[in-house]
């Protein structure tokens, strides 16, 4: 599925291809609810990173979580948008955020809710029966993920 997104004032835009693009997981990690904010989480899917293209990428800035990480989150460097993350330990893989993208998605039939043992004390977790929580990561990847749930 062709996805396409952007940065609130769209002077960042992009699009890849995903095989995986349900938003069900929902990361609690500090990282990603500070750096993202929403309800104490983020949401991210699974793309292509050879078919990412992007417009706009004087705006784009790197974050990367430690100074020794592999894991780097993109931002736009105008608005504070984050977009994307990238780990260089994974490269066929990017990771958009599902706030970043502008395409229609399917809706998660369950949620997987993960790094629950850094969720943020204010934060109430929204589950349903279906739902599964982690204290740290499941063992199940994106694409096992898919496999098993379509």
């Amino acid at each position: 599925m062709k996805l396409d997104g952007s940065c609130h004032c769209k002077k960042i835009n992009f699009s890849l291809e995903s095989t995986s693009p349900v938003p069900y997981q929902r990361c609690y990690c500090s990282a990603c609810r500070k750096t993202s904010g929403g309800g104490g989480f983020a949401i991210n899917i699974g793309g292509d990173a050879s078919s990412l293209k992007v417009s706009g990428k004087e705006f784009v800035s790197i974050y990367k979580v430690a100074n020794n990480s592999s894991h780097q989150r993109h931002f736009c460097k105008e608005c504070g948008s984050h977009l994307w993350a990238f780990n260089t330990k994974f490269p066929d893989l990017v990771h958009p955020l599902a706030s970043a993208i502008d395409s229609e998605i399917p809706i998660p039939r369950n949620n997987v809710h993960l790094m629950l043992g850094s969720k943020a004390s204010w934060v109430k977790v929204q589950k349903t029966p279906m739902d599964n929580e982690f204290e740290e990561y499941p063992k199940l990847s994106l694409a096992q993920w898919h496999e098993i749930y379509g």
